[in-house]
């Protein structure tokens, strides 16, 4: 779990100097710890050197891609990560979320839209200054809880399961609302997750990504999908 610094640490991983160097300047002129990376070895440098709020990664990097190096990010930490693609990329913008990826933005991008997707995205991740829900802050279903506090989903069998911040957020939300059906309009706006506007599989690949991590082969689907609505959380969730 990546710790949230008042600023905020991002990590920018790009081989484009320029961007580095502008979008480090811009950020650091709001208040923002930098650190900037031109590839898979130096990335790997800094996140060993000491934790990151937030990663901005470029999809085209030279050896391992940015989408190779979100999966091995992925493998060990829920950082939240901000790809950088190319405009109109949709495959790509797909393929990242899928992998874990909590937002995109296409290049060529506005630095104050980035910043706005930054602040969106570590607002979600401070958790207590958004929304514990009321009556206790462990949320129980079909033998899961989920720890509001420390932000933390445990199994049926005690283990701890690795959650996105979008994964995160979307399972609050069925939480806060379980046994009704749910647009997806409903689910970003609940979620926090309008920095997806415009792109509406966005909402369908996180609740895909949150199914496989939930569901069992041999137990009942919890997330349902109800054609031409939304989706529908089944278990009765209890508070405590």
């Amino acid at each position: 779990m990546c710790t949230v610094s008042p600023e905020g640490h991002i990590l920018i991983v790009d081989d484009d100097a320029e961007i580095r160097r502008l979008a480090g300047k811009f950020l650091r002129e709001h208040g923002h710890k930098v650190t900037a990376a031109q590839d898979a070895r130096e990335m790997r440098e800094a996140l060993a050197t000491g934790p990151v709020d937030l990663i901005i990664l470029d999809v085209m990097l030279p050896g391992a891609s940015g989408l190779d190096l979100c999966r091995e990010i992925r493998r060990t930490s829920d950082v939240p990560i901000i790809m950088l693609t190319a405009r109109g990329s949709d495959i790509d913008r797909i393929v990242g979320l899928e992998l874990g990826a909590d937002d995109y933005l296409a290049k060529p991008f506005n630095p104050r839209e980035l910043l706005a997707r930054i602040h969106a995205v570590l607002r979600r991740m401070r958790g207590p200054g958004g929304r514990v829900p009321p009556g206790g802050t462990l949320l129980g279903f079909s033998g899961w809880t989920l720890d509001t506090r420390r932000r933390e989903l445990t199994n049926p069998d005690g283990a701890v399961v690795d959650l996105s911040t979008g994964e995160y957020d979307l399972l609050l939300t069925f939480l806060e609302h379980p046994q009704r059906v749910l647009t997806r309009d409903q689910l970003m706006d609940a979620a926090k997750n309008r920095t997806a506007t415009g792109f509406d599989r966005a909402i369908d690949i996180q609740v895909s990504r949150l199914r496989k991590k939930l569901d069992s082969p041999d137990g009942p689907e919890m997330v349902k999908t109800v054609r031409g609505a939304g989706y529908f959380f089944a278990p009765e969730v209890a508070r405590s």
